[in-house]
């Protein structure tokens, strides 16, 4: 039997140039997929009445460390070069696979919570072959759609970020591999987070990304960023070994040359910004509007919860003001007008899906309203005070709304959210994640202790 849903009235933007924004728009939804988007549609099928929402693809995050869901507000006030020692060198090497768990559990939820249906889990916590597994369980419960990037364990900083000898080892990225993603065709699907050169010695880098297209799995590497990776030239020297390609997306690129933009435009790379984390902790400016002038379609992400908020709003905002202070401060101090490709707020809500979905190599699944997709949508409450009166919805989105607009959320066609409440258990992943917490410092802090 059919199971279908039908979105009623809502005031639909798309993202899909051939359909557009309806101001009174219907969406058919047919086991799991977008059916169809029209004026009126009539079927026999459970009706949602989104009159008074704000109806848009879920939001696609391309770079998140989930794992870290636990430890959130650890480190408020940390640079990038902060956040390897806090973070990386104090709580990551505490982590067990319940952590691993908790984190991805509550992190999970909490990307539903906020609107966003897709994500690039940038798991660099696998220091034992039970955290990537418990990892994906976790994901797996709370019905994101999701790659899942195996990455590095994070025992020693300088084993593992220090011109690393270590790759990431083959046996237990196969058996994940072989376990979990037999088949490409479900909510989950698998990609390699490495670390690249700078961080790892070119052998291990070679083996990393042989080991990826040997298994058909995208890349996914943190590259022109901070003091530090900002002088790697990474980008330079993966062209060097013969390893640029479009399977890989570039997170950050804050810090790269002319000649870096031109190999990653004409590679067919992806790229992926985390304007707030970059802004707040000095990666650099998000090069938004450098990416779209080298033909590239530029996606958002949190990165980390330790320092940041999870909600893509934060992301779009930092985003579109970051870039358009930059052009404006140029500007003024040129003396001349301000260009005519100014980033829009448009632009802002074209990145958060449709781009995403691209980066995350599912475009041809979700970012956008389009019959034959899979039906990820977000409804957005309108009437709220901090969101009504409606005048431009796409406005209304991008720097009005925020997570406690989110009323319904819906991905593969099942809602996830409904009437502002996550369907999921979410005092269970409240307290695993509160356990978790207690664990990791009390662990952090019995290692001080000893130290001392």
């Amino acid at each position: 039997m059919t199971n279908r849903m039908l979105l009623r009235s809502g005031h639909v933007v798309s993202m899909d140039p051939a359909i557009g924004d309806l101001p009174h728009g219907d969406i058919l939804i047919e086991d799991g997929k977008i059916a169809a988007v029209d004026r009126e549609i009539s079927a026999d099928a459970e009706v949602l009445d989104m009159t008074g929402r704000i109806v848009i693809p879920g939001f696609v995050d391309t770079h998140r460390h989930t794992w870290e869901a636990p430890i959130r507000g650890c480190a408020p006030n940390a640079t990038l070069d902060d956040y390897f020692v806090e973070v990386l060198d104090t709580f990551a090497p505490a982590y067990g696979p319940e952590d691993v768990y908790a984190g991805n559990l509550a992190g999970s939820l909490e990307c539903l919570n906020a609107g966003i249906t897709t994500l690039v889990d940038w798991s660099h916590i696998n220091n034992t072959p039970e955290h990537p597994d418990a990892a994906i369980q976790a994901l797996g419960e709370t019905g994101i759609r999701a790659q899942y990037a195996y990455g590095s364990a994070n025992t020693s900083l300088a084993d593992y970020w220090f011109e690393s000898k270590i790759a990431i080892p083959e046996d237990d990225v196969r058996r994940v591999r072989e376990r979990h993603f037999s088949s490409e065709d479900g909510l989950l699907t698998m990609g390699l987070a490495t670390r690249g050169p700078g961080f790892c010695i070119n052998d291990v880098v070679e083996a990393e990304w042989r080991l990826a297209r040997e298994l058909d799995i995208p890349l996914t590497v943190h590259v022109g960023m901070g003091r530090l990776a900002g002088r790697f030239g990474m980008v330079k020297q993966l062209h060097g070994l013969g390893l640029l390609g479009p399977d890989t997306t570039y997170i950050h690129c804050c810090y790269f040359s002319e000649e870096e933009w031109r190999m990653v435009a004409d590679s067919g790379g992806t790229v992926s910004i985390a304007p707030q984390v970059e802004t707040q902790m000095g990666h650099g400016w998000p090069p938004v509007m450098k990416a779209i002038e080298y033909g590239l379609r530029p996606s958002l992400s949190i990165d980390v919860v330790t320092t940041v908020p999870g909600d893509m709003f934060t992301q779009i905002r930092a985003a579109f003001a970051a870039e358009r202070a930059r052009v404006n401060a140029d500007c003024w101090q040129a003396d001349t007008p301000v260009p005519e490709a100014m980033l829009t707020a448009r632009q802002m809500l074209e990145i958060a899906t449709v781009n995403g979905a691209l980066v995350a190599g599912l475009e041809h699944r979700t970012g956008s309203l389009t019959p034959g997709k899979r039906a990820d949508i977000v409804a957005i409450d309108a009437t709220a005070l901090n969101v009504a009166p409606l005048i431009d919805p796409v406005a209304a989105v991008t720097l009005s709304a925020d997570v406690s607009n989110v009323e319904t959320v819906i991905v593969d066609g099942v809602v996830r959210k409904r009437d502002g409440r996550l369907l999921g258990d979410t005092g269970r992943a409240r307290r695993l994640v509160e356990e978790s917490r207690d664990r990791l410092t009390a662990a952090v802090e019995a290692r001080r202790k000893q130290r001392a």
